[in-house]
């Protein structure tokens, strides 16, 4: 491969076409079939397919079609470019789960051996969850 790099939306597409190949070989679906099984819409496959998204996918779908088809969720982060699940890091006592979680993502984005492009792609998820709107239950 040279030296251009291949955006998320490409390496997603990439994925997901793998994943599409797979499941009519491996199991005859056709995409409708998938669409039913993982939960995600034909409309969301075929934008994921085409990398027609500006806000990364949402993160729940991504999950629910790994798990539907045996695919390990890493593989999937890895392709949009968000980082896996690495070593968890160290907790105060006083913390709690979020703030734990949003000290690591300050460090990630203070750690100059962190990638500028993670960087960003951290916070453009960040700028996404922000904005996106709250669903009540009821």
């Amino acid at each position: 491969m040279g030296s251009a790099e291949v955006s998320p939306q490409m390496a997603f597409a990439r994925f997901v076409r793998r994943a599409i190949d797979d499941a009519r070989e491996k199991r005859g679906w056709t995409v409708t079939d998938l669409a039913t099984h993982t939960g995600v819409g034909r409309s969301t496959v075929f934008r994921w397919l085409a990398g027609d998204w500006q806000d990364y996918p949402e993160l729940a779908k991504v999950r629910g079609f790994c798990a539907a088809l045996d695919l390990p969720v890493t593989a999937a982060f890895r392709a949009l470019g968000l980082p896996d699940a690495g070593p968890v890091p160290r907790r105060r006592a006083e913390d709690g789960p979020v703030e734990a979680d949003v000290r690591v993502i300050l460090e990630r984005l203070a750690d100059p051996n962190v990638p500028a492009e993670e960087k960003h792609h951290i916070r453009d998820l960040l700028r996404y969850l922000a904005r996106r709107p709250v669903r009540r239950a009821g």
